[in-house]
């Protein structure tokens, strides 16, 4: 719901009524729970499976690297 600017003000100014407060309290443990959800279905969706790569195809190659050391 949208409210006129005025209205808001007013209703900062004047506070809520516990009835308001009640609903407000509602509608975010609400939103809270959707939030919960939402996470753990994308982690869900997004965690690597067994035997997957992370970051590397079929056809890339990792490099070996050796350092020499300099203190002979």
């Amino acid at each position: 719901m949208i409210y006129t600017l005025s209205y808001q003000q007013y209703k900062y100014e004047r506070g809520l009524s516990a009835a308001e407060q009640r609903a407000a309290d509602a509608r975010a443990g609400e939103t809270a729970a959707a939030v919960r959800q939402l996470r753990a279905s994308l982690g869900r969706a997004f965690r690597l499976r067994p035997g997957s790569r992370s970051r590397e195809t079929a056809d890339t190659m990792t490099a070996q690297v050796r350092f020499l050391s300099s203190a002979r």
